[in-house]
């Protein structure tokens, strides 16, 4: 059974993981000060901050200095990461950026993961036809092309996040399946599951209240994988204009500067690639340290 206090503790000491948790922890800020910037405005029917337009102050360069002293006029707003082809705020639209991709990546994480473990245990414990079942389920979904399936769902679903929600969670569900299924075939054979059936516990409780918690680890591990890995599919839907509309995601950010780079605007396109890089690199890496730390394997290699 996991013990998260113990968890955190243990990544707390290496300074690699550290460094990735406060990467994560400064990116979940970022995204909860957007949300709540989001919803005030949307509350009020007003105009946000990240949508203003000023055409008067396009393509302002990035600086942390006084804006007059940058050529620019008197009272001219502060644009710490530059201004993109409209005068709107690059700081503010990265922030919106992260805001939908902590959505998309812990929305479809809720899609995927509860899927993968109720079929990986049901199969894993059941054999049989249940788990043939669940085999050719897995074998079915894992042909199709994944992004084509997901490009297909969001069309019919609609522009907008939605349709990446449930492209990107009904179609990323198999390897967690896979995993756990294998994991649970293990446990069902041993003794405290043995014991469980004896004094005649429910299948659905030895499941859930035993088997479960014993391989918790590929769950954790799943997640801080399928994070960035959503993230990243998401950014490339919305690059090509499938995904959500009207507001900064950062594949539309993406395809908004790459149509500037040739006039030398490129500090949208290079702060919002160097964002997703550090969100990408701090769950991967922290995805690693948890599979070598909760993954019983490992465990005993290095043991031995």
């Amino acid at each position: 059974m996991i013990d998260s206090n113990n968890i955190v503790r243990r990544l707390w000491r290496r300074w690699d993981t550290r460094i990735a948790l406060v990467a994560i922890v400064l990116y979940l800020g970022a995204a909860l000060y957007g949300e709540a910037v989001y919803r005030w405005h949307k509350t009020h029917d007003s105009t946000a901050p990240y949508n203003l337009v000023r055409d008067q102050y396009r393509y302002v360069p990035p600086g942390f200095f006084n804006p007059v002293g940058r050529g620019l006029p008197e009272g001219a707003p502060f644009y710490p990461l530059g201004s993109d082809n409209l005068g709107r705020d690059v700081l503010q639209r990265l922030i919106q950026g992260t805001r939908i991709a902590f959505h998309v990546g812990i929305i479809t994480s809720l899609i995927a993961i509860p899927l993968g473990v109720l079929l990986g245990c049901l199969g894993g414990y059941c054999g049989g036809r249940v788990d043939a079942f669940v085999v050719w389920l897995c074998a079915t979904v894992a042909s199709m092309p994944g992004l084509l399936f997901i490009l297909a769902i969001a069309m019919i679903a609609g522009r907008g996040l939605t349709g990446i929600y449930l492209g990107i969670g009904l179609t990323t569900w198999v390897s967690v399946c896979r995993n756990l299924r294998g994991e649970v075939m293990k446990h069902r054979e041993h003794a405290y599951v043995q014991a469980a059936r004896m004094l005649g516990y429910s299948h659905f409780r030895i499941i859930f209240r035993h088997i479960l918690p014993n391989v918790a680890h590929i769950v954790l591990i799943a997640f801080s994988i399928r994070f960035p890995a959503s993230v990243a599919t998401e950014v490339f839907i919305s690059f090509l204009g499938i995904g959500v509309q009207g507001e900064p995601s950062w594949g539309i950010m993406i395809n908004n500067a790459r149509l500037r780079l040739w006039q030398g605007v490129w500090w949208e396109m290079t702060f919002v690639t160097l964002a997703i890089f550090v969100l990408v690199l701090a769950f991967n890496h922290l995805a690693d340290a948890l599979r070598d730390m909760l993954d019983p394997a490992l465990r005993s290699e290095k043991i031995q």
